[in-house]
């Protein structure tokens, strides 16, 4: 049947699958630097979570517009404007402390110019990746029938996992032999490449020259038709937000992202980090360890996108199906609760759980997505997802910001105790003259601390301290390392446990909403 019909559908779901590698590519890229980033500028836990947090604030806001342009402009175009604007945004990070320092000199800020121009440099890079899952998801609506979407949804899906598996593989070792800078250039122009390939391949299916006449009526013929013809509402291309708003369908998809969405970036952007703090891991050592637990999620993302077809072939409809997978798949991030407890066997324990997390991320991220596509026409579904990618990134800014917060509180609360435990063993005077010194780096940021790890400073800064006395500083760092590690250890249990329950959560709250498959007719 499949010879019979042709493959073309099959080709377009491959270009999706490179887009969404490089997008996930592009924005890792920071979060496997953090380690060298953060000793180089002195960031604090709330510095990088503020970095992070207007990558996520700005795709929030901007995947509203994206998945309203993407219905506007159309899939082809849409999509090269997207992936042009991100890869230039993840190129221009290289700059970061230069643009940082140009807008701070206009704006009359002083120091923290790393911060500012990281931030402009995330804000760009998120303006251009949030049109990939509005585009994403309105081409596979073109390209395939309903049967085969959840399917070919996983497979794009996973190709977040891949940038997810690659960037570590190469990040590492680009930094390292080429600089930083280098590694940001390198991988944000590989979205160029992938342009090409796009604008040849891609072309509307009604208009598509290599694509089969058989396989497009498959397409067509195969659509559930949701409304007879008479009834339907007339088709102006326009959809208005308020109007979309006013729909159940709309509100269970847009609390399910903003629910779970969050979970999937604090996984990405926070992973390297995790592993730095509990098991001193940085650089080219995490990279087997974030490999692995990212093909555990390129595996969930296309399994979870095969698993409603069981239930749809029992005779549910595709929604009632991928709720009943959802479900279930909701279940298996409750296993990250014991990443922590079991931690301290090896750090390949709390790899373990939490690929097991990612794996059920991606599956329900699979799944999510479609449904939409399930109940509204296809001039709406780049609206909707907009709506929804909005409140995922909202989301996301939340659990960015919430850990953040605990990871610098629990590292203060660890570097509080290590005062009083190294005045307690001699080191009284050499706390008092390092406390009240007035500590900046080399790039004119200023250092406290209170808030700061002696290990996770600059190393100009580090000199500074040295020079008071070399030998306290060692006893202080012996003293304090396993202080804040094992407050640390806190922070990270509690935002586990925010990470386990989410997804039991987001299902309730959409069940509760559409408890059965009710598509929109009316637009």
């Amino acid at each position: 049947m499949q010879q019979a019909i042709g493959k073309y559908r099959w080709t377009i779901c491959a270009l999706l699958f490179f887009a969404t590698t490089v997008n996930y590519l592009d924005r890792q890229v920071l979060s496997l630097l953090k380690g060298e980033l953060e000793n180089i500028y002195s960031w604090s836990e709330s510095d990088y979570a503020n970095i992070t947090a207007m990558f996520q604030f700005t795709y929030a806001i901007f995947m509203l517009f994206a998945g309203r342009i993407i219905d506007r402009l159309g899939t082809k175009k849409g999509y090269a404007w997207a992936i042009v604007i991100w890869s230039i945004g993840a190129i221009i990070h290289s700059q970061a402390e230069p643009i940082g320092q140009a807008v701070g000199a206009i704006v009359g800020a002083a120091g923290a110019f790393s911060v500012i121009g990281f931030m402009i440099c995330r804000a760009v890079l998120a303006l251009g990746e949030a049109g990939n899952f509005p585009a994403a998801i309105k081409a596979t609506a073109e390209y395939f029938p309903k049967k085969e979407r959840s399917f070919a949804t996983g497979i794009f899906n996973s190709g977040a996992n891949v940038g997810a598996i690659l960037a570590p593989l190469t990040v590492p070792w680009i930094s390292k032999n080429w600089g930083w800078g280098t590694a940001f250039e390198i991988i944000g122009a590989v979205g160029f490449l992938w342009l090409i390939f796009w604008w040849i391949f891609y072309e509307k299916p009604e208009k598509q020259k290599r694509l089969s006449p058989a396989e497009l009526a498959y397409i067509q013929a195969s659509e559930e038709t949701l409304v007879p013809a008479q009834a339907a509402a007339p088709d102006n291309g326009k959809v208005s937000w308020f109007k979309l708003l006013t729909y159940r369908q709309t509100w269970a998809f847009t609390v399910g992202k903003f629910c779970t969405d969050g979970i999937w970036w604090f996984f990405l952007f926070w992973l390297p980090a995790y592993l730095k703090a509990q098991y001193g891991m940085v650089g080219e050592s995490v990279q087997f360890p974030l490999a692995i637990c990212y093909t555990f999620a390129m595996i969930g993302s296309i399994s979870g996108g095969w698993f409603p077809m069981y239930f749809i072939r029992k005779g549910y409809q595709a929604y009632d199906g991928r709720m009943r997978a959802m479900l279930l798949i909701a279940i298996f991030p409750l296993v990250v609760l014991m990443a922590q407890p079991l931690g301290y066997i090896s750090f390949w324990v709390p790899v373990f759980f939490i690929g097991i997390g990612t794996a059920a991320h991606q599956a329900w991220s699979a799944n999510i997505f479609t449904t939409v596509s399930d109940m509204f026409p296809k001039k709406a579904i780049g609206s909707v997802v907009g709506i929804g990618g909005m409140a995922g990134g909202i989301g996301g800014v939340l659990v960015t910001k919430i850990g953040g917060w605990l990871f610098d509180g629990y590292t203060a609360a660890g570097v509080a105790k290590s005062w009083t435990e190294a005045k307690a063993a001699g080191l009284g005077t050499f706390v008092d003259k390092v406390l009240a010194m007035d500590l900046v780096t080399k790039h004119g940021d200023k250092v406290d601390l209170n808030l700061k790890a002696v290990n996770n400073i600059s190393k100009d800064v580090i000199e500074q301290i040295k020079i008071v006395d070399p030998i306290a500083f060692d006893k202080l760092l012996q003293i304090q390392k396993p202080l804040v590690q094992s407050e640390m250890a806190t922070a990270y249990t509690i935002m586990f446990t925010i990470c386990a329950l989410a997804y039991l959560l987001a299902w309730i709250i959409m069940k509760t909403l559409v408890p059965k498959y009710k598509p929109i007719t009316d637009l």
